[in-house]
């Protein structure tokens, strides 16, 4: 099972790049999680490119208007994709304007990270961090408390 995460331009913040490097380089050990950027612009257009860069995987748009799941939550939807031999899941972060309904309608889940808007370059730092979260948690590593 690879995680793959889809996002919109590059982050271009400080504290984003930092901890988007750390997370990437945390992840890497675990060899199923791969970060690609797709080009930025309006919601339509991201969004499209967004669709047709995770054809053929299990689509999950990190959306505001989402589920909130726990880490625990996240964790058993993993063991269950890959007991059910889901080889590919694409997490979506949208341009700042977020997606557009075609794409929240093709997805399988939308998940929100926080009952809060946020940025999506912060956005994608939390969602990485809990993808680090939960390999360590299904690794039985100490990292998760």
């Amino acid at each position: 099972m690879q995680f793959l995460i889809l996002a919109a331009g590059k982050p271009s913040l400080g504290y984003a790049k930092e901890g988007v490097e750390l997370y990437l380089n945390r992840l890497r050990p675990f060899g199923k999680t791969e970060l690609k950027l797709v080009r930025d612009g309006s919601s339509q257009d991201v969004s499209k490119r967004l669709l047709a860069a995770s054809e053929g995987c299990l689509r999950i748009a990190m959306d505001e208007r989402g589920e909130l799941w726990t880490t625990r939550k996240l964790v058993d939807q993993a063991k269950d994709w890959q007991m059910h031999s889901v080889r590919r899941i694409a997490f979506l972060i949208g341009a700042s304007d977020g997606h557009t309904e075609e794409l929240r309608s093709r997805c399988n889940h939308i998940l929100s990270l926080s009952k809060f808007t946020l940025q999506h370059e912060l956005a994608l730092v939390v969602l990485l961090e809990q993808l680090y979260r939960c390999h360590t948690i299904l690794a039985g590593t100490p990292y998760h408390r």
